[in-house]
């Protein structure tokens, strides 16, 4: 049976600020995009938001196995490993805090229930070069920008998003890569420029109060070598 496949994405442009949400659900035939913004949001709560959304409008389609594919482990770990806890609980955590969000994860669930034993959640990197992602990702982005958003609703033969290829750009995964090692790697100092004046900084602390609120260029440096190529370029 040809299943239902689903990708969904959620933004804010500050967290909270001006968010967005993006969502594709494609049948055998058709093909819908559904889209959203709020003002004053966070990044989780329009991940939140896309998932329910995109299954409660798969709910109304011709019964079918449904792939949910998106870039968000909160949504995928929290749906599929932590939601009963919680429920169980009162909506209050293993440490008897509240659930944060908790309107959007009852509505994720109630959705998900409407679709019992049909649904694979599929975790996908976002910004690798795989369409379905990317499309919806700009939806969300767009919303929360506030630009015009054209959402697709037709048939699935005349939809020119390749939603059936989940392969990624090997390039842009790679750079993701490095740059997520290097965001985590041990800083060696800091660099900061404010108003033409280079100083090197060993710690974050220090640059970041030379910095703020100002109109300056930073950046950390894991080497001795990347902070002089650093202190280079911002002299240039």
């Amino acid at each position: 049976m040809e299943g239902i496949i689903i990708y969904c994405d959620g933004a804010s442009k500050g967290n909270p600020g001006r968010g967005g949400w993006g969502a594709l659900v494609a049948s055998k035939d058709s093909v819908r995009e559904l889209g959203g913004r709020e003002d004053h949001t966070t990044n989780n709560r329009m991940e939140l938001l896309a998932a329910a959304e995109a299954l409660a409008y798969a709910a109304t389609l011709p019964e079918a196995p449904i792939t949910v594919h998106t870039d968000s482990s909160y949504v995928i770990n929290g749906i599929t490993k932590w939601v009963r806890g919680w429920a169980s609980r009162g909506w209050m955590t293993s440490q008897n805090k509240e659930v944060l969000n908790q309107d959007l994860w009852q509505q994720l669930v109630a959705a998900k229930d409407a679709c019992a034993g049909r649904i694979t959640w599929t975790y996908v990197g976002g910004h690798i070069g795989i369409a379905g992602n990317e499309r919806v990702d700009t939806i969300a982005s767009d919303f929360a920008e506030k630009k015009p958003v054209s959402l697709y609703d037709g048939s699935r033969a005349a939809y020119t998003v390749d939603i059936t290829n989940i392969t990624h750009d090997a390039e842009l995964h790679e750079a993701k890569a490095k740059t997520k090692s290097r965001s985590s790697a041990k800083a060696y100092s800091y660099i900061s420029s404010v108003d033409g004046k280079v100083m090197t900084h060993k710690t974050w602390s220090e640059c970041e109060a030379r910095v703020r609120g100002k109109k300056a260029r930073f950046k950390k440096a894991t080497s001795p070598s990347e902070e002089q190529d650093i202190i280079r370029s911002f002299s240039s």
